[in-house]
């Protein structure tokens, strides 16, 4: 746990250094006295007021609210585009140093708010301040959506995750150890073994076990977010899904659901440009997902889903405009799926090496993220060795597999336990079916399978 501890260190005092700096948002929200909330630190009085900061630069985020979902368009007419276009999947997009949620279509492509161009340089007018386990899914290229918006979110809020979201996990405190119980389903694993490998899911850390099933967490997440207005809760929920996910019915009935009960809830787009192997063209016509919103009267935003600080920033207004004006926002981080879908997957058979290694390396999130550090002065390998921190998360992983991979299997019993208070013959039928099939082909299971 030391590296861990040790990111965390380095990642609270990088958020104290951009609050003075004026690049994350400085907001008082409402929050509760959970435990697990980390300090404010300190900040100079100026920096109390955002509208006085904002009064002579470019708008880092957004400092007024939309009283309706009405259009503003005198203001959405007042986006700024960078000169630098983009080329995601899906099309070309310019981008936009501009914090700004649109509430009505544009004559041209929705831009894409950033912080950090590609060699991790600040953008902007502020620029002058092995088979062990049976399935298993990566977040390659998808790191600063999972770490940058678990910062900004409360450990109240309840976070209903897809599959790619482990990142937001571990940031709240789920240890390694934690992670491999699950992937290998032993005594240990919260879901008893019941659940796929990476179907995480934690009731102390607000973090709702992952559904293979897509879209459905999306209603879920719905109504529990109108369950936090009812209880005037001081706390919003969001939900992280693909673009695949898009393509379902859940997702147009939860943005209604939302938009008409004013839900305080956070609909969070991972736009990686696949759908397994269906690309974004294949899927829509319209500009992308983020246009989706209008038509349910939500206020949008779109975010380059590889700059760490954009998607805080995105993700830290989000959750103050949920909460204090009782209202749901969609967010569509722009990114791209650098790894396969799963284990399972071969994405070489319908996309090229050529263009996942031009943006695994070329528009890496981590690596921006470090040139920007380095750039501030704030990374010094002199003081610590990155190859020994890697090393010493590996033998971590290593040994956290090593300890899951010998504690027994959860009983038998487990399969059946937690839906009805009293077992119905049907299930008490299928019980005794599966002991007298392990009875029978004791070699098909584990030695350490207890009955």
């Amino acid at each position: 746990m030391a590296a861990l501890t040790k990111s965390r260190t380095l990642i609270y005092n990088l958020k104290s250094k951009l609050r003075s700096l004026g690049i994350v948002p400085c907001h008082n929200y409402p929050t509760s006295s959970s435990t697990h909330h980390r300090p404010t630190p300190s900040r100079p009085e100026s920096l109390t007021n955002p509208e006085a900061i904002l009064s002579n630069s470019a708008t880092l985020f957004v400092s007024r609210h939309f009283e309706s979902t009405k259009a503003q368009t005198h203001l959405d007419s007042h986006l700024s585009y960078d000169d630098q276009v983009l080329d995601f999947p899906g099309g070309k997009i310019g981008m936009t140093s501009e914090l700004r949620f649109i509430s009505e279509s544009n004559d041209r492509r929705v831009p894409c708010y950033r912080v950090l161009d590609d060699n991790g340089r600040p953008c902007g007018d502020f620029i002058e301040r092995q088979g062990r386990i049976s399935f298993y899914v990566t977040t390659i290229g998808e790191e600063a959506i999972n770490i940058a918006s678990a910062a900004a979110l409360s450990m109240d809020d309840l976070v209903f995750p897809q599959y790619r979201e482990p990142g937001v996990l571990l940031w709240r405190g789920f240890t390694v150890q934690e992670f491999a119980n699950q992937c290998f389903s032993n005594r240990a694993d919260y879901g008893k073994g019941r659940q796929m490998p990476i179907h995480y899911g934690c009731r102390k850390l607000n973090y709702i076990t992952v559904s293979s099933t897509v879209g459905t967490q999306l209603s879920h997440a719905v109504g529990a977010a109108y369950s936090s207005k009812m209880d005037k809760k001081d706390a919003c929920v969001i939900t992280y899904f693909g673009d695949g996910g898009t393509s379902t019915g859940d997702f147009h009935a939860a943005l209604n659901f939302a938009a008409v009960l004013e839900a305080p809830v956070i609909f969070f787009c991972r736009n990686n440009g696949w759908a397994i192997s269906t690309p974004v063209s294949d899927q829509l016509r319209s500009d992308g997902i983020v246009v989706r919103g209008q038509g349910y009267g939500i206020q949008s935003i779109r975010v380059d889903g590889n700059d760490a600080l954009a998607i805080y920033n995105a993700v830290h207004e989000a959750r103050r405009m949920a909460i204090l004006e009782q209202q749901p926002i969609l967010i569509e981080a722009m990114t791209y799926r650098a790894g396969h879908h799963s284990t399972s997957d071969d994405s070489t058979k319908y996309r090229s090496i050529e263009e996942i290694e031009q943006w695994r390396k070329a528009r890496d999130p981590v690596t921006r993220f470090r040139k920007w550090i380095e750039g501030n002065g704030w990374w010094n390998d002199h003081e610590e060795s990155e190859l020994q921190l890697r090393n010493d998360v590996r033998q971590q992983v290593l040994e956290a597999i090593q300890v899951a991979e010998k504690l027994e299997k959860p009983p038998v019993s487990e399969l059946f336990t937690d839906v009805y208070d009293a077992l119905p013959t049907n299930l008490w039928q299928q019980e005794k079916l599966v002991r007298e099939t392990i009875e029978r082909h004791p070699d098909e299971y584990p030695s350490n399978f207890p009955w």
